[in-house]
């Protein structure tokens, strides 16, 4: 017997955390757990200014090129569009529902 689902829940509002969207066993928890990333902090202080413009996070940098050799992705700009839909891939980089990623230009 066919069935149709007639309801859209495009709109539904939940109370849902981005943690609670990544399954345990996904790869980008087994990163997170396997590195510490922390180190490149030390690897990278000197060059940086105090002055100017904010960058962008090092270590969000180097995990944007861990999903990007894991999984394959050739260029940056899909590295990108990927990132800003996969929540797992948000997750791993630290960022919310909303936060705004960074463009494929710095990436690359």
């Amino acid at each position: 017997m066919l069935s149709k689902h007639d309801s859209i829940q495009r709109d539904q509002l939940e109370m849902i955390t981005l943690d609670q969207l990544v399954p345990p066993n996904h790869l980008v928890r087994k990163m997170e757990a396997a590195i510490d990333f922390t180190f490149i902090y030390d690897l990278v202080k000197d060059m940086y200014s105090e002055v100017g413009r904010p960058s962008i996070d090092p270590v969000i940098l180097i995990k944007l090129t861990f999903i990007q050799n894991t999984l394959g992705i050739v260029p940056c700009r899909k590295t990108i569009e990927e990132v800003e839909t996969n929540m797992a891939f948000r997750w791993f980089l630290g960022y919310g529902f909303h936060d705004k990623v960074t463009s494929y230009s710095t990436f690359g």
